[in-house]
């Protein structure tokens, strides 16, 4: 097929194609540097050369030689350090997901084009499945850290917030309560790592312990750098509301599992545990008679 022969909507189409192509073909080239895994790097390098390959297709109908989108790298690249390339690669299908629903209008005028993005898309996604990345082994340590510090700490502060009513004590307290907590947290999934399979439990108490230690100092800051209790206590909750978010859209995103239910059910429960004991604040304060 000759590239006048093409309808002007058609060609812009195949253009973005093409450049999403390019791009993703450095992506997937750069994780593969990053990738200690040799089976994993294999696969990452397979895709890439998959992506190059379907450029030079578009490439042949548009008659056109377009250029990588740069910032798109660099941003891809940036987040596969930060949260893994799992989650990069699950994002990337994602949004592959949506721009294959919009090939339709031009499948009457080239049907080759949706085609070829099926076959792309089940290749990329069975290649997608094998992978292995250590991080993604961890979850449910990173869960049970992050988890019981939200449920734990938010309950633990918003009660201090009403008994103490004073940001540098309720700080005081939540940090020593936070790292006994974080300690404690380790060395229980330590041992009971240990008792269940004997496996990694030196690594998954880290993730645990790094994760709890992340969501306790998250949550003190506000105490430590605004002035009203129920202030910081506001902006406290957000932060936690903000925390059940994106760790939850990161699991949802890197295990393919849904959002919304289990973003509502921990953010219910965590806030839920916060008005709890600052209800128990408010009765022990009265009932004690203290006043600080």
């Amino acid at each position: 097929m000759k590239t006048q022969q093409l309808s002007s909507n058609t060609i812009n189409v195949l253009l973005k194609m093409q450049r999403n192509e390019v791009t993703e073909h450095l992506i997937y080239q750069n994780l593969a540097r990053r990738v200690k895994d040799e089976e994993n790097r294999d696969i990452l390098l397979r895709i890439a050369d998959e992506e190059l390959r379907h450029a030079k297709i578009w490439e042949q109908l548009t008659g056109t030689e377009v250029k990588p989108h740069r910032f798109k790298v660099f941003i891809y690249t940036l987040l596969a350090l930060l949260l893994g390339y799992t989650f990069v690669l699950k994002k990337m299908e994602m949004g592959e997901d949506k721009a294959i629903a919009g090939y339709s209008a031009m499948i009457e005028e080239l049907p080759q084009a949706k085609q070829i993005a099926d076959d792309e898309h089940r290749h990329e996604q069975s290649l997608l499945a094998m992978l292995d990345e250590q991080r993604l082994q961890y979850v449910g340590s990173m869960v049970l850290g992050l988890n019981d510090a939200l449920v734990e700490l938010s309950g633990t502060l918003a009660g201090l917030t009403f008994a103490l009513a004073n940001n540098r004590l309720i700080a005081l307290s939540g940090l020593i309560t936070g790292i006994s907590a974080t300690l404690s947290m380790a060395s229980s999934e330590y041992l009971s790592t240990k008792n269940r399979d004997g496996e990694n439990a030196l690594k998954s108490s880290m993730y645990t312990g790094i994760a709890y230690l992340f969501t306790v100092a998250a949550m003190i800051i506000p105490y430590l750098v605004l002035e009203n209790p129920f202030v910081s206590l506001a902006v406290m909750l957000t932060i936690v509301v903000v925390i059940i978010l994106l760790f939850t859209y990161y699991i949802s995103v890197a295990k393919d599992l849904p959002f919304g239910k289990r973003f509502a059910e921990m953010a219910v429960i965590s806030l839920g545990v916060a008005a709890i004991s600052f209800g128990i604040g408010v009765v022990v304060k009265q009932l004690l008679g203290i006043d600080i």
